[in-house]
């Protein structure tokens, strides 16, 4: 008896036909995209964010003050060590949070200074947010590529698999 290993080569679903003798058998394969992200069009805090063909964020707009922008909440998708990277925007951060299943944050968040962290246990839920860190926000209008991976290493940014979910905003 062999083993088979099927490496994917871009995100998509297909399938498997395989043969023995008489048997044959069709197995779906589905493969994922390296960006474990949920994200999709959002408004509020003073901002909006679009989706671009490419699957990166859009944000216009001039957030309401310090600390204010956008969120989205989605199930965390793995467990184990992940790392957080991304290009920004001047006067915009963003960050993860891990939420339990009441809603309270785990841990430190992670941010593009402590890009590396293990999801602590308990984790149900991650908490995305672009905040303004300006202490007079200014006008905005460029593109962001979050990406949040397992693993410690960064890899070229991928479209999220979601980037249809809802946001909102923090005001």
């Amino acid at each position: 008896m062999g083993a088979l290993s099927i490496t994917g080569i871009k995100p998509g679903s297909t399938s498997l036909k395989l043969t023995a003798g008489k048997i044959t058998k069709t197995v779906p394969i589905t493969v994922l995209s390296r960006n474990l992200l949920s994200y999709g069009p959002a408004e509020g805090g003073g901002l909006t964010a679009t989706v671009n063909t490419d699957g990166s964020l859009h944000v216009t707009g001039t957030a309401t003050g310090q600390w204010r922008g956008l969120s989205w909440t989605f199930p965390c998708p793995v467990q184990g060590t992940v790392k957080l990277s991304g290009t920004s925007i001047a006067g915009l951060s963003f960050n993860i949070k891990c939420l339990d299943a009441k809603g309270q944050q785990l841990g430190d968040q992670m941010n593009l200074g402590n890009s590396v962290m293990a999801i602590p246990a308990g984790t149900v839920s991650l908490f995305l947010n672009v905040i303004s860190i300006e202490a007079t926000p200014t006008a905005k209008d460029g593109d962001l590529r979050i990406q949040l991976e397992s693993g410690t290493t960064a890899h070229d940014w991928m479209r999220p698999d979601n980037t249809s979910l809802k946001g909102g905003g923090m005001n």
